[in-house]
């Protein structure tokens, strides 16, 4: 179904210009070419086509416009030509001429000359041979290539057929010669690869261009013969491009890399759990990752336990299995050792939901407990954790750990992935499993054999069922016994938490059996593919739909060596069944209580479906045609070989299943007779002389022929084997259809994000027009799916996902397309990065929609037998090769040539086994429904006969057994190899021998071998001649098969090791074309080599196939002969191709070797350097005596080599170190290579800049620094909130201020406001932390305001308002911060502000570029690359690393350099660097703290101490180890001698003590001092922020500001310093201003030029020339690693490294970083009165309501320090007099604030550990019971640095303290001392509301112990200090014991009315008795009338 027009000419046209026309139609537009120099006509002849979806309306309009082309404006519209397409509608057909109309709508003389053909939708296929089309000679006869229009830049127009066949109708000519050009619109979209036109034939197809912006020519025809060296892009899309359409890409890497295992890493903080509920518990949590178990300590009675405990879990499995593994947290009421605890609450959440958050983790978030028992009960609790998952090579940003003072906001930090609601809801998860069928057979046979025999029974031989686990549960259905297709009919119920955090359901058919089960075929249902949590989102819903299992291959054996592929691990080999199931999810409301609040699994009888609503069964067909088979590995054997092609059990010859069972099913027959008719009318087109198509699913074996020493070919020459399979499936091609269309998008999408990337990589100009080309595609594609999909038909078999599915599809490319229009206008040079990055995240959601849960025809699988055994497979989509009649819908690699690569199955192809080729083939595949298969051979290249089977001889729709090919082409390829580089180590000198081989079609040829080199230079051509290519000349031309090269390492003994393998494809020249540019000669283009999946080099070469003309090889260009007559007869690369060289200078800068080890058990001794580039180089001195001095005598030498122009091109330089043994022997001892010399070219700096520079003077103003939270703290404001708010906040702490000073006694103040001696490092160091952890938040909140402009401009705005929101709530939150965290900071009259440092949260290398700023540190290596892929080998092939730096530069340098001052010939380029002889260093090592350390104790806890080694010294500080500890303070500095160059390697290591047995590495760093003691960065002692001379800041240097500075400006030639009047220093050309005065320790006052020095330094970085940033004083966190666990870290390490040269003055003392030590204070609590506490007990006599009461409390933990008061008897109004004082000591750390307590674990412990726990007071009240258990009423925690203030009357006092602590003023007993008031006692009722049991009067008083010694306090009511005792009233008494009393008051009181009424009652009762009584006697009276 198709729109056709020809547009043919334009005449009339005024002027002489370029003319280009544009065609557009339903919104997709063609452009033509541009015809250049055209006067009065222009003549086209182009032909468009627009494949329709959906019938062409009468109404519609076609539109065509004419413009001047122009390259640089806009073009400019000449006239616009419309028309209504009811004619074209009616007629089919119709040709016009007509004027065109300018932009007002008046017609012109210019006309225009269409014709135009519809071709209308129709279902069925019609005769074979309707001439539904008119001959137009235009559209075949000049397809002989004149035309070829390559339009670059974003369309690529039609190319025009072939002459067809004379057999084949017309309307396949044309359809053809539309085809040629890709398929469809997409590629009618082709957005021009912007490839070097290597199909351009003449020089007149300009690119045609859809605006000047982005036209640029260069980018457009890269390297279209432009510049001598411009290399096309060479990126893998490079090879494989799909120029037209016969052929489609190879995939390029090779080995699965799905079921490997890998190492991975779980580690869990579990810090504290807030608001558990339950009364009075003792909480344990259990954390279980998978299968394991951990548990934390247990806290007693308490609520709100804090742990802070750190768990890991390691494993080592393949990813599939851990990202499944559930982490489960469960929190458990524990009551006793053996912890047979009750369950509180529990979350769990699968460890891949973990690994896809940002950095892999969730830091300081709040997990919901719930309880899986109970539905209905609403969250149980929170906990707070970090967890964290690592797998190898992932390095975790840890959030900077400091003080964690900020209150948490639990709701804002839930432990919830982005997107998940908090309120999450229980939801049902149903899963019907209702039949499976092509069961493979499970049991082996023997025993059935048997009883066969016997008995005659003939089962199947499997007893099925199905098992679904879904986070973390199990459920299986029932066993169906011996069934191939068993039916079930069962659904499985989970009751799990919605939204799920466990993103997979894994469904497994399992075999049962009486020994162990096995998995017969294993499916993943991704929850995330199947819902949409947007607010247009759904339920997870799946099918009714078939789900297709695969795994290994049918055939049983006991040990299936293959048996992971079943378990889901790894691709399947072969299809093992299909499964018929559905999902269903529905959210329950927990409020109704019919409701079965059981989580248990369930599994119920469910329904079954119809057999239809899976969809119409239809009959496909399936054909194949093996062109080539070629690369055939020699271990496999010479026996012959067959290919065998199977789609689901059709074609499964060897260990199928029966058929004609599975057909009767699939065709839903119900009886036997309709069956047949059913059969024997299987295909209607063929009729019935067609008789039964018979499948040939396998070729002939063939024995192969020998290519070379490693590979076969089959004999495929002429004659290439076909197979044909009809298969029964149910009609679902809808879902493959939409899928097929994105992932066209998608894979032009990331076509052109490589071009882009790699325009970005090569320099190229203009990659941005190349994004806006890509967006444009990219949105055009988005529109074009939505109207193609829109038109799904309704039918019947659709499920409800379909359904939503294709809603939030066309959802989501719609605003997609929208996005991309808006990012296009975006995009500008500079926001080009990130705009990229928005582009990917386009790829990444495009490929994640495009991916159908559904499935429908299994995949195709190809397998290569030799003797009938299963060698190697390939598996096919079959999406990929399903055929539509609307070209996107089209799979990629239907009717198209596939170069396939078999792979060997399973673990078989893990390693270097699979990264051998099997097979490679090239295959012709197309599968379609059966009466649509009239065209199935359309793709094939043509010049073909076919071959059928003797009953199909003359039916013209019978498929071909074999096509026997008459035309045949013969060419020359040339391969012109010329370098390769960074290829990898095979030997285990860490160099290869490597040579290339290249295999074209089935001819294979070897580069020489180079010796010892990872980056050979072949500079070789290699010929292949009479190379036979089958099919017609100009398919060639466009689709040459592709080369392969393979890069072998040369043994001397046994086989060639493989090293990589890359793919190209070469220019064609057809013999009737001319060899000149642009086309050729070819440029040299990089191509990237694989080794299985990893990258392992680049190959630099070009190949060009030059068709043999009539003429013979004559006509070729010819071969100037070897040229290099040692090479012998090697041909090399000719000149046209090879770079263009110039000669350059390289200067070496040798400066040491560091760490060489051992070579072959020698120690290496007299080292030396050789450098190679390009054939050139040089060698260094020879060290003397490596021990003694590792350092180069001669520092600099030189040598000249020729090198490309192009820096792109230039080879690698090689460093190589061999050790000189006696009697001239050499050893290599490991080497290394520069792959790019480019940061060390030398380009003179441009002249006018430095002028400029060193004119005038610039004057930098230097206010006093304001660093970054000065106006005391609140000036942290600024960053988020307005001024107001700030003013504000610093007037309330006037007023504060004010208040204190009148009111309280001189002592607060003091306290308030600490002098210099209080101040020590730490404090200095926890304000750094501060203000670093703002400038993060303040980069966080800059960064997402950027975002959310972004968001803005690009969304429709519903995003950005949620951000905003979040944004805002920001500022409030920090404001409370600010203002707790003021008084900390001292605040001196003079408002002193504390001096800072600078943390850096990352080693100081990362900020300063490794200090390789004039020495950079190469790495030697030796020894293979390891097989296995991982990275970490690198780790072990160092053997030593040398010291130097390189300089190249062409060669006459500009002579303004040379005639410098001071200009030294013998250094070259590298002027003024200082001596490398020995130097005596002090280096002095503070370590301040450790974090997140790897537990190294088997209780989750470490003793670390600190070890530290350089050179021969050894501290081991292990006496001073830290117990149980998992973040230690170390606070420790050690001073240590060495000498440079010889002990310059620092390691730090953590270590865990144990007490018995060796002390485990924990962890180290290590630190090269070298570097950073000649770095320009002066990294040897940080330069502080200010400079004073005495106190807890004193300058460290020896040397002084001033010294360093006159120092810096001599080495720099700089000039200066000047210190002028009036506080003014000038350097070089900039002036700076400071203070001019320092204070001594005696507060006298002296002038001083240091401060005006330090400012200089401290922006060094802005003098001219010289300057650069120095090392200002700092912390540094560095990650500590374990070489057993290579690329994970085990914890952090703080430090930070001093070092002062020994032969200047000496350093002062080292600064005091000890750890502060805890304060002593005192807490005395009075507990006064309580009230309103709820009445518990009854009274035995009465039932009055009464509590006993009593109030415990504690601060450290109830073991430790519980105090309880006596018991306030019989209260009967909840009021309690109590009077009691408690005592609470206890050690405080001010500044975290925390209190510290030491204690033994257990009773086994050896030490006491210290722990640091919040300052927490905890008031109880409880009711005291004699013989039962005390009941426990209610609680208050009150935080002592800010709890709410007490309410002054138990009135006044509510629930809102508690719950509402946000709104009230907080207090701290820090700041206020004494503090009293009435505070609400809490606890849950039974609906899990907080309600107020009671309220207490309490006082609390703060003293340090000083003071509490002075006025000392007894406890309870005792002396000293006493209390009165409690005035308690009378009915307090207990009843017997004053027993009137309580009967006067039962009587007087409760009962009075009772008694009376009783009384009356009875008088009542006697009256009537007696009544009763009397009455019969004296009625007998009364009648006897006696």
């Amino acid at each position: 179904m198709a729109l056709l027009l020809q547009l043919r000419t334009v005449s009339g046209l005024r002027g002489k210009a370029d003319r280009i026309a544009k065609a557009a139609f339903r919104g997709l537009s063609f452009y033509t070419r541009v015809l250049e120099n055209c006067e009065d006509e222009a003549r086209f002849d182009e032909t468009f086509r627009w494949p329709v979806a959906s019938n062409i309306d009468g109404n519609e309009i076609l539109e065509i416009q004419v413009f001047n082309y122009s390259k640089v404006f806009t073009n400019r519209l000449i006239g616009t030509f419309r028309m209504v397409l009811q004619k074209v509608v009616e007629e089919g057909q119709v040709e016009v001429t007509d004027t065109l109309i300018d932009d007002n709508n008046s017609a012109i003389q210019t006309t225009v000359s269409i014709e135009i053909r519809y071709q209308a939708l129709d279902g069925t296929v019609g005769a074979w041979n309707d001439k539904e089309f008119l001959e137009t000679p235009s559209v075949h006869t000049e397809g002989d290539g004149r035309y070829p229009l390559e339009t670059d830049s974003l369309l690529s127009s039609h190319r025009q057929g072939s002459d067809i066949s004379p057999g084949k109708s017309n309307q396949q000519s044309a359809e053809r010669s539309f085809r040629r050009a890709g398929k469809g619109v997409f590629s009618a979209m082709k957005l021009g690869k912007t490839r070097p036109s290597k199909d351009d034939h003449r020089k007149q197809d300009e690119p045609a261009v859809l605006e000047a912006e982005d036209l640029d020519q260069k980018a457009m025809r890269q390297g279209g013969g432009l510049e001598p060296d411009t290399i096309s892009l060479a990126s893998v899309t490079a090879v494989t491009t799909n120029v037209s359409n016969k052929r489609s890409k190879p995939d390029i890497k090779m080995e699965p890399s799905a079921g490997r295992p890998m190492d991975y890493q779980v580690s869990i903080t579990i810090i504290e759990a807030r608001q558990l509920v339950g009364l009075n518990m003792d909480p344990v949590v259990c954390v279980e990752v998978g299968e394991e178990k951990k548990y934390t300590s247990m806290k007693e009675s308490t609520n709100c336990p804090y742990y802070n405990e750190y768990f890991v879990f390691d494993f080592h499995v393949p990813p599939d299995v851990m990202f499944d593994k559930i982490i489960k947290l469960s929190v458990i009421h524990s009551k006793n050792l053996l912890r047979s605890g009750t369950l509180v609450g529990s979350f769990k959440m699968d460890v891949g939901t973990v690994y896809t958050q940002p950095e892999h983790q969730f830091y300081h978030k709040w997990a919901i407990l719930s309880d899986p028992e109970d539905l209905t009960a609403g969250l149980k609790g929170y906990l707070k954790c970090d967890i964290a998952v690592v797998g190898k090579g992932d390095n975790i940003k840890t959030p900077h750990k400091a003080n964690e003072t900020d209150e948490d906001d639990i709701e804002g930090n839930l432990l919830l992935p982005d997107g998940v609601p908090p309120e999450r809801q229980w939801a049902r998860f149903y899963i019907k499993i209702y039949r499976a069928e092509g069961l493979p057979r499970m049991n082996t046979s023997i025993m059935a054999n048997v009883k066969k025999a016997l008995i005659g029974e003939n089962k199947d031989l499997v007893d099925p069922y199905v098992q679904v686990v879904f986070a973390g549960q199990k459920g299986k259905t029932s066993i169906q016994k011996s069934s191939y297709e068993p039916l079930w009919n069962e659904q499985i119920v989970f009751t799990e938490m919605f939204p799920p955090l466990c993103k997979r359901i894994k469904i497994q058919i399992r075999d049962s059996d009486k020994v162990n089960d096995v998995a017969i075929g294993t499916h993943f249902i991704d929850l995330r593919k199947i819902s949409n949590e947007g607010d247009k989102g759904f339920l997870p819903t799946f099918g009714p739909a078939w789900v297709n299992m695969y795994g290994s291959t049918r055939n049983y054996t006991l040990m299936d060596e293959h048996q992971e592929l079943n378990e889901g691990l790894g691709e399947g080999v072969s299809f093992r069944a299909r499964l018929l199931m559905s999902l269903a999810v529905e959210i329950l409301d927990t409020s109704n209580p019919e409701i079965n609040s059981s989580t248990e699994v369930q599994v119920e009888q469910a329904t079954s479906v119809a057999d239809n609503c899976t969809g119409k069964m239809e009959e496909f067909f399936l054909f194949g045609a093996f062109l080539e088979a070629t690369m055939i590995d020699r271990k496999i054997g010479d026996k012959p070989i067959n290919f065998e092609v199977t789609i689901g059990n059709y074609g499964n010859q060897i260990d199928g299943m029966t058929k004609p069972n599975l057909r009767r099913k699939k065709e839903g027959g119900d009886g036997d007779e309709e069956e047949s008719e059913l059969l024997q009318n299987s295909s209607e087109d063929e009729g019935d002389e067609d008789g039964e198509l018979v499948s040939v699913s396998s070729s002939q074996p063939v024995k192969p022929l020998v290519t070379d020493r490693n590979y076969f070919h089959l004999p495929y020459f002429e004659k290439k084997p076909c197979i044909y399979i009809k298969s029964w499936w149910q009609d679902q091609r809808r879902r493959l259809y939409n899928a097929n269309i994105m992932d066209k998008i998608a894979d032009k999408l990331e076509e052109g994000l490589n071009d882009v990337q790699e325009m970005i990589k090569t320099e190229k100009p203009h990659p941005e027009r190349r994004l806006r080309g890509v967006l444009e595609e990219l949105s055009s594609g988005c529109l074009r799916f939505v109207t193609l999909a829109d038109k799904d038909q309704h039918h019947s078999s659709r499920t409800r996902l379909d359904r939503e599915r294709l809603k939030s599809c066309m959802r989501e490319l719609e605003n997609m397309g929208q996005q991309a229009t808006t990012l296009r206008s975006q995009v500008k040079k500079n926001t080009m990065k990130d705009k990229l990055k928005l582009v990917q995240n386009f790829l990444q959601k495009l490929r994640f929609l495009a991916d159908e849960p559904q499935h429908t025809i299994p995949d195709i699988f190809i397998w290569m037998m030799s003797n009938n055994k299963r060698i190697a497979y390939a598996r096919i989509p079959s999406k990929d090769i399903l055929y539509s009649i609307v070209d996107e819908e089209m799979g990629k690699d239907c009717a198209k040539v596939k170069t396939i690569f078999l792979k060997l199955p399973g673990k078989r192809g893990f390693g270097p086994a699979g990264w051998t080729v099997q097979a490679k083939m090239e295959m012709y595949l197309w599968l379609g429904l059966n009466k649509q298969r009239k065209d199935f051979l359309s793709g094939l290249p043509c010049g073909f006969e076919e071959k059928k089977t003797a009953r199909g001889q003359n039916l013209p729709s019978f498929p071909p057994i074999s096509l026997l090919y008459t035309k045949k082409q013969v060419f020359q390829l040339r391969a012109h190899m010329y370098q390769a580089r960074s290829l990898f180590a095979a030997d285990s000198s860490g160099l290869s021998d490597p040579f290339a081989r290249v295999f074209f079609i089935s001819q294979s040829q070897c580069t020489e071998v180079l010796n010892e080199t990872l980056c050979p230079t072949w500079d070789q051509l290699l010929v292949f001649d009479n190379v036979e290519l089958y099919g017609e000349a100009h398919e060639m031309r466009d689709d040459p098969p592709i080369i392969v090269i393979e890069i072998y390492d040369q043994d001397t003994v046994g086989k060639a090791d493989f090293m990589g393998r890359t793919f190209a494809k070469p220019v064609v020249k057809m013999s009737d074309e001319h060899y000149c540019p642009p086309r050729f000669p070819p440029q040299l283009e990089y191509y990237q080599i694989y080794r299985g999946n990893s990258t392992a080099g680049d190959l630099l070469a070009a190949f060009e196939l030059l068709q043999i003309g009539p003429g013979g090889k004559s006509d070729l260009p010819p071969i100037d002969g070897p040229t290099d007559m040692d090479r012998g007869p090697i041909l090399p690369v000719p000149l046209g191709i090879r770079p263009v060289l110039s000669k350059y200078r390289v200067e070496i800068l040798f400066w040491g070797l560091r760490d060489l080890k051992r070579v072959n058990l020698a120690q290496v001794d007299r080292p030396r350097v050789d450098i190679e580039c390009a054939g050139k180089g040089v060698q260094s001195a020879l060290i003397q005596n490596y021990k003694k001095n590792p350092n180069f005598s001669t520092l600099v030498k030189w040598f000249e080599v020729d090198l490309p122009e192009n820096e792109l091109l230039h080879p690698p330089l090689n460093i190589r170190v061999v050790d000189c043994r006696a009697f001239g022997r050499y050893t290599l001892v490991g080497s290394h290579a520069v792959s790019s010399l480019r940061k060390f070219i030398y380009r003179p700096p441009d002249k006018k800049a430095q002028h400029w520079n060193m004119t005038g003077e610039i004057v930098v103003n230097m206010e006093p620094e304001v660093p970054i939270k000065k106006m005391e703290t609140m000036v942290k404001l600024e960053a988020n909130s307005d001024a107001v708010v700030k003013v504000d906040v610093s007037e309330e702490e006037k007023e504060k201020k004010k208040k204190k000073k009148k009111g309280g006694g001189g002592e607060e103040v003091e306290e308030e406001e600490p002098d210099e001696s209080m101040l020590d490092w730490w404090s200095k160091y926890f304000a750094s932390i501060e203000t670093m952890k703002e400038q993060l938040r303040q980069q966080e909140a800059a960064a997402a305001e950027a975002e959310e402009k972004e968001d803005m401009e690009i969304a429709e705005g519903s995003k950005g308002q949620a951000k905003n929101k979040e944004k805002y709530k920001a500022p409030k939150d920090d404001k409370k911060k600010k203002q707790q965290s003021v008084p900390e900071l001292p605040e001196k009259k003079n408002k002193q502000k504390i001096d800072e440092l600078k943390v850096f949260n990352k080693e100081l290398e990362t900020e300063f570029d490794n200090f390789e700023d004039w020495l950079h540190t190469f790495n030697l290596l030796r020894g293979k690359i390891g097989d296995n892929d991982d990275n970490a080998t690198e780790e072990e092939r160092i053997v030593g690393r040398f010291k130097g730096s390189m300089c190249v530069y062409k060669v006459p340098l500009p002579d303004d350099v040379t005639k410098e001052a001071g200009y030294d010939p013998n250094f070259g380029m590298f002027q003024g660097i200082p001596s490398n002889d020995p130097i005596n260093v002090l280096v002095r090592v503070y370590i301040v703290r450790a974090t997140d350390l790897h537990p190294a104790d088997i209780n989750g806890k470490a003793d670390p101490y600190i070890a530290i080694k350089l050179g021969k010294t050894d501290i081991k500080d292990k006496e001073n180890y830290i117990s149980k500890q998992l973040n230690p303070v170390f606070g420790k500095s050690f001073d240590i001698e060495a000498t440079f160059p010889m002990e310059s390697m620092l390691t730090v290591a953590v270590y865990d003590w144990d007490l018995v047995g060796t002390d485990d590495l924990i962890g180290e760093t290590k630190i090269d001092l070298e570097n950073r003691y000649y770095s320009k960065h002066r990294a040897t002692c940080g330069v502080s922020q200010t400079y004073s001379i005495h106190g807890y800041n004193t300058w460290r240097d020896p040397m002084k500001p001033s010294q360093i500075l006159s120092k810096l400006c001599k080495e720099g030639k700089v000039d200066g310093p000047h210190f002028g009047p009036g506080g003014r220093v000038k350097v070089a050309n900039r002036v700076f201003t400071g203070p001019t005065e320092i204070e001594d320790e005696n507060g006298q006052k002296k002038q001083t030029d240091e401060h005006l020095a330090l400012t200089v330094l401290r922006h060094w970085e802005d003098i001219p020339r010289a300057g650069c940033k120095l090392v200002p004083e700092h912390v540094e966190t560095r990650p500590l690693l374990n070489p057993d666990k290579p690329g994970i870290e085990q914890g952090r390490l703080e430090m930070w490294v001093d070092m002062f040269p020994m032969d200047m003055p000496a350093p002062g003392p080292a600064t005091d970083i000890s750890p502060r030590k805890p304060k002593k204070y005192e807490l005395r609590v009075i507990v006064w009165n309580t009230d309103e506490v709820i009445l518990e007990d009854d009274d035995y006599f009465t039932g009055e309501k009464s509590s006993d009461i009593f109030v415990r409390g504690w601060l450290k933990g109830q073991q430790e320090d519980k105090q309880d008061t006596d018991v306030h008897y019989h209260s009967l109004t909840g009021e309690g007099n109590f009077n009691w004082r408690y005592i609470f000591p206890f050690d405080y750390l001010m500044a975290e604030e925390k209190i510290v307590i030491s204690k033994k674990e257990s009773m086994f412990s050896w030490d006491e550990t210290e722990y640091k726990i919040p300052a927490r007071l905890t008031l109880q009240v409880w009711d005291a019971d004699h013989f039962s258990a005390d009941d426990f009423l209610g609680a208050i925690e009150l935080d002592l640095n800010r709890f709410p203030r007490g309410a002054k009357t138990s009135k006044q006092c509510s629930l809102e303290m508690v719950t509402n602590e946000a709104e009230l003023p907080m207090v701290s007993i820090f700041k206020q001392k004494r503090v009293k008031g009435w505070w609400p006692f809490v606890a849950r009722d039974e609906n899990d509301e907080l309600e107020v049991t009671g309220k207490v009067e309490a006082e609390l008083h703060l003293l340090t112990a000083e003071e509490a010694e002075k006025s000392p306090a007894g406890l309870a009511r005792n002396e000293p200090d006493p209390l009165e005792k409690p005035n308690r009233p009378d009915t307090s008494f207990i009843w017997f014991l004053n027993p009137l009393k309580s009967i006067k008051y039962l009587i007087c009181t409760r009962y009075k009315w009772l008694i009376i009424k009783i009384v009356l009652a009875l008088l009542l009762l006697i009256m009537i008795a007696l009544f009763l009584y009397s009455m019969p006697g004296y009625m007998v009276k009364k009648l006897l009338g006696a």
